[in-house]
């Protein structure tokens, strides 16, 4: 037996030698890069618990948290950056054509309060009076309004969904503007790669054949030196028609957002419409991303018209190429600045210190501060990650509350009786930092009365969400929520 098992062994001796002087050298080469990521790192990290996160992983298991970091740890998305300062002269001859327009008929009097102008310069767009916003409840009525406004396009039609399904929606959405561009309507469609990964060929062919142009919004070019940047998405859906009219909120185009998903249903999201000069704001942001992803810059009306209700609204779009972090700012100061009430709307609740801090001590001084979550989720993580930051702020008298009709997907904020926010940002890590954002800030005590009206329908299905009823679940679920928390700077 001896000797039947001897040249075996002598094999597998000497594979595992070579297995070792091969991997050694690769060791050694994960570790010098891991300590120069950490250093990296600390210097470079959104926050002080991401820094933390990152670093010891880099220096404590670098094989396996050195790729991790490659591919998720950036920042800034810089490739877009560079595209802002170097390539893109023409959006910016627009873009500034266009603020001095505005700035000079459309824009709020010089007298304005100091918050509009801070927004102002967070947005790099004007407050804009003259405008008609329409609040868009659910994916029936938003998509009855968007084709309706596809339907009447003369001129052009962009498009722009993080999520694109090759379904029955998906699908209507196609023919619409197939049966436009064979008018001779330009129509320019944009989706996120990752979002819409599983978007099929069919539908991509169906699209060009049918003359309209469609793009995806890759946030990675081999050609370029920068690393393979996977991490950050484009979470924008947007319609334009015609540079009059523009729609933006949370619901992406697919069947589940008309309640066809198997579990995640009824599908609860709320979108608004818009006309007026606030609808400028809307393609400024399509033409950057668009010029990102192909290098055009396509003609659009860019001749703002006044609209008779005169509401105030901004267009705040943000992302990882901004100089600042324009998202999270836009929150905090909407929470700092909130008088009597701040109600929160969000699917996905991982605020990082400074926005947990800042609602607490808005509950603390007074405010009403009422959250908004989901009771069935399609994210376990970040549902725990949510039950956490709420045990964190059980002292400070902030109310919660789980919806209990279905999923809830709106992003909303409410803010005293006369200002209201819908958009695209979730209130988490990867929408103030990673994401491309869009949000519609309505400054109109009409319109924050209808919003108000809206989110007091949604509490009446909800339920209570306590500390108390947290902290009585089993020591499994709390040692869970605890570790899901360790994780939010990294989601």
């Amino acid at each position: 037996m001896g000797h039947w098992l001897w040249p075996p062994l002598v094999l597998i001796g000497q594979g595992w030698q070579w297995i070792g002087e091969f991997w050694l050298p690769v060791y050694i080469l994960t570790v010098i890069l891991g300590t120069a990521l950490a250093i990296e790192a600390i210097f470079k990290a959104r926050t002080t618990q991401g820094a933390i996160a990152w670093s010891l992983g880099l220096i404590f298991l670098p094989p396996l948290v050195v790729p991790v970091y490659l591919l998720f740890g950036q920042r800034r998305f810089y490739g877009y950056v560079e595209a802002r300062r170097k390539g893109d002269l023409e959006i910016q001859r627009i873009a500034q054509k266009l603020l001095s327009e505005m700035a000079q008929d459309f824009s709020l009097p010089g007298d304005a309060p100091a918050a509009v102008q801070l927004l102002e310069q967070l947005a790099l767009m004007p407050f804009t009076r003259g405008n008609q916003v329409s609040l868009l409840i659910n994916g029936e009525q938003i998509f009855e309004r968007i084709f309706a406004a596809i339907d009447r396009a003369e001129n052009y039609i962009l498009v722009q969904f993080y999520i694109v399904r090759d379904d029955r929606l998906g699908n209507e959405l196609l023919q619409r503007l197939a049966a436009k561009a064979r008018q001779g309507v330009r129509v320019y469609f944009l989706f996120d790669a990752i979002g819409s990964f599983k978007l099929t060929r069919r539908y991509l062919r169906a699209c060009r054949e049918a003359g309209i142009a469609i793009e995806p919004f890759r946030t990675w070019r081999w050609r370029k030196r920068r690393r393979f940047q996977i991490n950050f998405r484009n979470h924008r859906k947007v319609v334009v028609v015609d540079g009059r009219c523009a729609f933006v909120g949370g619901a992406n185009l697919g069947d589940e957002y008309r309640h066809r998903h198997p579990r995640l249903k009824p599908w609860r999201d709320t979108h608004v419409q818009l006309e007026g000069p606030a609808v400028k704001g809307t393609q400024v942001s399509f033409l950057e991303d668009w010029y990102w992803a192909t290098g055009e810059v396509p003609a659009m009306n860019w001749h703002p018209e006044t609209m008779p209700n005169d509401q105030q609204v901004l267009v705040l779009p943000s992302g990882p190429a901004d100089l600042l972090d324009s998202c999270q700012l836009m929150f905090l100061h909407a929470i700092n600045s909130a008088r009597e009430r701040i109600w929160i709307v969000s699917p996905y609740f991982v605020p990082d210190e400074s926005i947990s801090n800042a609602l607490k001590l808005a509950a603390l001084r007074g405010v009403e501060v009422r959250l908004m979550l989901p009771g069935i989720t399609d994210n376990r993580l970040v549902q725990l990650s949510s039950f956490a930051a709420l045990m964190d702020m059980q002292y400070a008298g902030i109310q919660a509350f789980q919806y209990q009709r279905g999923f809830l997907h709106q992003k909303v904020v409410l803010v005293d009786n006369d200002r209201a926010y819908v958009g695209t940002a979730n209130f988490d890590n990867r929408s103030f930092h990673l994401n491309f954002e869009i949000t519609v800030m309505v400054r109109d005590w009409a319109f924050a009365q209808e919003v108000e009206a809206m989110l007091l329908d949604d509490f009446n299905g909800c339920r209570p969400l306590t500390v108390e009823s947290l902290e009585k679940r089993s020591l499994i679920f709390l040692s869970l929520t605890k570790l899901a928390r360790l994780f939010s700077p990294i989601q």
